[in-house]
């Protein structure tokens, strides 16, 4: 390559399965093959441990996976001979495992980078398994020097520093880097923009996309310039492989490639809840999901983007009536089926419930009616739901919100009853704003109804949630200042929460930490989930 010359480098956003080497090689491979066969581009970016997916976790600690993983390498070795690829994988080295990229060009492999900053925080464990690396590695290929970086080490001072001193033109950046709200812009801007104006050097920056579990990557991979601003980004929670034009002129600039736009906050939460759901059915493999409705807020939403994520033909709505439903509940969920084209079908609990509560009438004599017969009817509920999903191969897709689950408003082996919760981490008024966004811009299919009523459970007669609860507006904040940003008591009460109350929600959800350890997993979109993000001892009495 000659001075002022362009060259193109791919970008390979993907969307991998854990485990699945096999499948994870075949995409390298036809990435590669487009890379070099459409896009005209010399080398292609990968994201981090793109050979085993990522995170995975405790598999790291198998012999076998790993050798497995090493076989998987010496395999592509063999794949992409006529492109140069920057991938991410597992290595061992000296009695040590790494999480490391190797730069492989023409069947061999020049370069091998071992990440130096491995995050131990949140939802990231990787000390666990993980020896950091200690050196930079910067490899020439056509005459330019790549700095080659790993995710975390793009977020600390260190590695950027080392590359640049030792000579490199342009960092490449391999990420998992798991979405939450405030993430998206931060991390281009702030966090990756500041990195390239502080080195005066353009970086890439190649994430995963794609649903693992709890956790979604969003992608929206990007090229910042050496002053920092983002001159390229692909799309946000789609696969793609994209093509960012540089220019080696001295330094090496970027020129161009696709510029989309970031998604506002209630649209990437929903794209992201939407492909959480997705992933989690189809990379474990269920022919489609059921959805309990009652004809209020949570369950039309629920509904809504599971038959968005799947299609409206992998998914059925069961209607659960009882004695305490009122109509316009049943009118409701039938409507917004029928709007999304859904399946459905009604399953009154009313001649298990009565049966039930036969069986029990000696037990129950001498006390009076209280939560216990509400529980047995969200139980004869999830009882139906299971029998639904065992018998048609379809997962339970459940309803609760954070807000519910945080106080343990809900019932374990009732409504909490499924494989995956795609509201668990979004507060109740969050949900309404989901809501309002669906209808507004995907097309309306939740009843306006759904919207005005007072939220209620109905398992009693006139029942409302803030007959037990604080009004969402104030229980809300209160919950994320406590759970999410780790505030006290007295910290509340100081910003204007009634002293009762805080320390009413805050009983209620260091009590119920028993029934968050039982719930089904769900999308996680804040800094802060139930699950990876926050593991509490159920007995505790701080």
């Amino acid at each position: 390559m000659t001075n002022s010359q362009n060259f193109g480098i791919a970008v390979a956003q993907l969307n991998l399965v854990v485990g699945d080497l096999a499948g994870n090689l075949d995409k390298i491979a036809t990435a590669a093959g487009k890379a070099r066969d459409e896009l005209n581009c010399r080398m292609i970016v990968f994201p981090e441990l793109t050979v085993t997916g990522y995170p995975p976790e405790d598999l790291l600690s198998r012999k076998d996976f790993i050798r497995d993983s090493e076989l998987a390498m010496s395999e592509l070795l063999t794949k992409t001979p006529d492109i140069a690829l920057v991938v991410g994988h597992p290595a061992r080295k000296n009695g040590k495992l790494f999480n490391a990229a190797s730069v492989i060009d023409r069947g061999k492999v020049i370069g091998t980078y071992y990440k130096h900053h491995l995050p131990n925080y949140g939802v990231f464990d990787e000390k666990r398994f993980f020896s950091p690396g200690l050196k930079p590695l910067v490899v020439s290929l056509d005459d330019v020097k790549y700095g080659i970086t790993i995710c975390e080490d793009i977020w600390d001072d260190g590695p950027i520093e080392w590359a640049v001193e030792a000579g490199a033109d342009l960092i490449l950046n391999l990420n998992g880097s798991p979405y939450d709200m405030g993430k998206l812009r931060y991390r281009e801007r702030v966090v990756v923009g500041e990195r390239a104006r502080k080195n005066g050097v353009a970086i890439i920056y190649a994430n995963l996309v794609g649903g693992q579990d709890e956790l979604v990557f969003d992608g929206g991979s990007f090229a910042t310039d050496a002053n920092g601003e983002t001159v390229v980004r692909g799309p946000s929670f789609d696969e793609s492989i994209f093509k960012v034009e540089c220019r080696k002129n001295g330094c090496v600039e970027i020129i161009s490639g696709p510029l989309l736009e970031i998604p506002d906050t209630v649209a990437g939460v929903y794209s992201a809840i939407r492909l959480g759901v997705r992933d989690y059915v189809n990379k474990n493999r269920f022919d489609g999901a059921v959805v309990a409705v009652s004809g209020g807020i949570d369950s039309a939403l629920t509904l809504a983007i599971v038959a968005d994520a799947l299609g409206s033909e992998r998914v059925e709505a069961v209607l659960m009536p009882s004695r305490h439903t009122q109509q316009m509940s049943i009118d409701d969920a039938k409507e917004q089926a029928e709007a999304l084209g859904v399946r459905w079908t009604i399953v009154s609990i009313e001649p298990i419930y009565e049966a039930i509560l036969s069986q029990l009438e000696s037990e129950f004599a001498n006390y009076d009616t209280d939560v216990t017969e509400e529980n047995i009817q969200a139980r004869c509920r999830g009882l139906i739901m299971m029998a639904i999903s065992n018998k048609k191969g379809k997962i339970v897709i459940t309803t609760g919100n954070k807000s519910e689950i945080a106080v343990g408003f809900a019932t374990l082996y009732g409504d909490m009853v499924g494989g995956y919760a795609a509201l668990k981490d979004v507060p109740k008024q969050l949900v309404y704003e989901l809501a309002e966004y669906r209808n507004r811009v995907l097309g309306e299919v939740i009843p306006q109804r759904v919207f005005s009523r007072p939220p209620s459970a109905e398992l009693a007669d006139d029942q409302r949630d803030d007959d037990r609860l604080p009004p969402y507006e104030v229980l809300d904040p209160i919950l994320k200042g406590y759970v999410e940003d780790e505030k006290s008591a007295d910290s509340l009460v100081a910003e204007g929460f009634e002293r009762e109350t805080v320390e009413r929600v805050i009983a209620m959800v260091r009590t119920n930490e028993y029934k968050r350890r039982q719930a089904a997993p769900g999308v996680r979109i804040s800094t802060k989930a139930f699950g990876r993000d926050r593991r509490y001892p159920i007995t505790n009495k701080y």
